[in-house]
């Protein structure tokens, strides 16, 4: 099948990218163009991929074959794999372009020379250098009494507005970005977001519910959850920390002014702010430091068939759903007496009716609050676990350890960013796009 020759960006949102060979690279999530102070025809700089692996590249489009109604084919399979960060003078299509209010002055469209319009897409086309360049723009009149206005498609030089400055004005194509958000995974978005300019992260962060908000933020640096929650105030930055799991939120409040983090949980719930008050009382570098206050905990005369349920829920990690803790009541940490814990397999191999009080693992040993960080990770080595129990003097469980949590801690402060080595080459320049 045939190159197209004119390409709507639109189109391209999650078309396949694929090497020379065949090989599935990943789906576009974006398009970048060059978008000048002086009025210069924009300029297509390249693609923004998400790889199988959920890592956002940048494609120049000097490596793109050909575009196909169905994928695009490079014609190299040797890319950059470094994370996807836009530089200045770098503008996204879908994620800034579409829904900028602009002016079009065309002699065949007199009727749009006074109406508020607004960019619907854009299209592009190859040059005989090679070059792609935005050529025809799609706009539409503002939404009226609900009513959608028709599409016109009008050339570039008709239409006047697509400008830096213009493309800085707040909530340009959020929605756009939202959409593309939707039913991701929260480590995806976060990745995905910290790719976009500052002032498009802050606008992103404010546009998202709490809950979705405190689940991106804690696949963030804390540095950068910090700085985030900073921008958002106190009260709604209070709400987030509300929805976010207890030791993230301490983990996030440790590296705040303190003063800071005790307004901030003097203003969260009670029910709320009690657990990560506890969790701050701990250094970081222990097992109390690690822990999480919100481990499935059960009651001995708990069926298997009710334990199973419970760790079907799908707000529980892999980790936490691994084991469940059997406590005397109170079920809510600190609990009553700590009897033991159960393994997901013993659960799934023992009778629906069975009571977890009588298949209870008695045996394994548990953790102190004190326990230091390398304690507990031979801990974690030995008994090969994914979960362990965080136990006091008294016998009361306190919470537990996660070993998603234990990496987060031995790994580099900045290990969410982008690890540089994966991608020894580095990225491509592309301020001519000619690579």
């Amino acid at each position: 099948m045939g190159s197209v020759d004119r390409v709507y960006v639109a189109r391209l949102s999650r078309m396949m990218v694929l090497g020379p060979m065949g090989e599935n690279f990943g789906r576009v999530r974006d398009v970048v163009i060059g978008i000048s102070i002086v009025r210069q025809q924009p300029r297509v700089l390249g693609l923004v991929v998400d790889l199988a692996t959920r890592r956002s590249i940048f494609i120049p489009m000097l490596r793109v074959a050909a575009i196909e109604p169905k994928a695009i084919t490079l014609n190299t399979g040797n890319v950059s794999l470094r994370h996807f960060e836009q530089r200045p003078g770098e503008v996204l299509a879908l994620g800034q372009v579409l829904d900028t209010p602009v002016k079009v002055t065309d002699p065949d469209l007199p009727e749009l020379a006074n109406a508020d319009i607004v960019i619907t897409d854009l299209a592009i086309e190859q040059t005989r250098t090679r070059d792609w360049l935005v050529t025809r723009v799609a706009v539409r009149t503002h939404r009226r009494l609900g009513r959608r206005g028709p599409v016109h498609v009008v050339d570039w030089q008709n239409v006047h507005g697509l400008t830096p400055s213009a493309l800085a004005m707040p909530g340009q194509a959020v929605a756009q970005l939202l959409d593309q958000f939707e039913g991701r995974r929260a480590v995806d978005v976060a990745d995905a977001i910290r790719g976009l300019p500052s002032k498009r992260r802050y606008e992103v962060f404010k546009a998202l519910d709490d809950d979705r908000l405190a689940d991106i933020l804690q696949e963030l640096p804390e540095l950068d959850q910090a700085e985030v929650l900073s921008q958002l105030g106190t009260e709604r930055a209070a709400d987030v920390l509300e929805e976010m799991d207890p030791d993230d939120a301490a983990d996030l409040l440790g590296v705040l002014n303190p003063n800071d983090a005790e307004m901030l949980l003097t203003r969260m719930d009670p029910d709320d702010s009690d657990p990560v008050r506890r969790l701050l009382k701990h250094s970081p570098d222990t097992a109390g430091g690690l822990m999480t206050s919100d481990p499935v905990v059960l009651t001995p005369d708990t069926s298997v068939a009710e334990a199973l349920a419970r760790v079907r829920d799908p707000d529980l990690t892999p980790a936490l759903s691994s084991m469940v803790f059997v406590t005397r009541p109170p079920t809510a940490t600190p609990t009553g007496h700590y009897l033991g814990c159960v393994p997901l397999q013993q659960l799934l191999r023992d009778p629906p009716a069975a009571l977890v009080g009588g298949i209870v693992d008695t045996d394994l040993l548990t953790l102190t609050p004190e326990t230091p960080l390398g304690a507990v990770t031979r801990y974690f080595a030995a008994y090969n676990l994914v979960c362990g129990p965080v136990v006091d003097e008294e016998n009361h469980l306190l919470g537990a350890v996660t070993v998603d949590d234990l990496l987060d801690h031995l790994l580099p402060h900045d290990w969410r960013v982008d690890v540089q080595q994966l991608d020894p080459a580095g990225r491509p320049a592309r301020s001519g796009g000619h690579q």
